[in-house]
């Protein structure tokens, strides 16, 4: 059975564990840790990770390298130091790349 995990700082993903996520501590102090964190969850029967901008940011190859796999899904959640966009900004390039248009915000 597939499984869903939040990976980000304590306080960003602290409550994700009681409805039943795996929460993945990393504050991204050591982004080779995080790095593969993030990947040792990919090689495991996880099929959603959200993760937070923040450490996303620390970590862009890890994040990149999963991008052409079906399995899991990254998806960039803001954190407990606020939003940077980069989340809607890659769900918007994805939809653009699966439509050929961006049908979200309708700017050409």
């Amino acid at each position: 059975m597939y499984k869903a995990a939040v990976m980000g700082d304590w306080d960003s993903i602290y409550g994700f564990g009681a409805l039943g996520f795996e929460t993945v501590v990393e504050d991204g102090r050591d982004p080779e840790a995080a790095a593969g964190a993030l990947l040792a969850l990919a090689e495991r029967e996880v099929a959603l990770i959200y993760i937070t901008e923040a450490l996303a940011a620390q970590i862009p190859e890890a994040v990149e390298k999963l991008k052409g796999r079906l399995t899991p899904a990254v998806i960039l959640i803001p954190g407990i130091s606020g939003n940077t966009g980069e989340g809607i900004r890659a769900v918007k390039r994805s939809v653009e790349q699966a439509v050929g248009s961006d049908i979200l915000f309708g700017n050409s």
